[in-house]
């Protein structure tokens, strides 16, 4: 099992639970970025940075995933894409991605794009507070308990 993180929007507070998680359970986390991206010294944590473009990262991300691993990200299409391979994905605000709920997701996000494109203003998501955290912590440590049990 490897971790995937797309980097480029992941909150420092979700990297820093990931950097802990890593050492912990002596698994590989991999931030992808199309921009430099600091890590702390541990064989379990490295940085890889793409070129710079449109879902690069993204893409990356999506070719290497595999079967069992995890992949945190918010952007719901690279989610679906990563699921359809067997791998988990969540996003940083805590939410486990699942086969009954990606549908709705990717139905909102084309509803949304349809709306800013047509001039209306939606806003951004509120700022991420500890619930969320929280949730994301729950999740990633939930997913690593089942491959914990899966080695036993």
């Amino acid at each position: 099992m490897n971790i995937w993180v797309d980097a480029d929007a992941c909150p420092v507070a979700i990297r820093e639970i990931l950097f802990r998680a890593a050492d912990r359970a002596r698994v590989m986390v991999t931030l992808v970025a199309n921009r430099t991206v600091r890590v702390p010294r541990s064989p379990f944590i490295r940085s890889l940075q793409v070129m710079p473009g449109f879902d690069v990262a993204d893409n990356e991300i999506a070719r290497r995933a595999e079967a069992g691993d995890i992949v945190v990200t918010a952007d719901i299409p690279l989610a679906a894409e990563v699921m359809e391979k067997g791998a988990h994905a969540l996003n940083p605000r805590g939410e486990l991605y699942s086969p009954d709920t990606i549908r709705q997701r990717l139905n909102m996000r084309d509803f949304m794009d349809t709306l800013r494109a047509s001039g209306i203003q939606s806003g951004g998501p509120p700022a991420m507070g500890q619930a969320e955290r929280k949730a994301f912590a729950n999740h990633l440590d939930a997913l690593l308990a089942k491959r914990k049990q899966g080695e036993s």
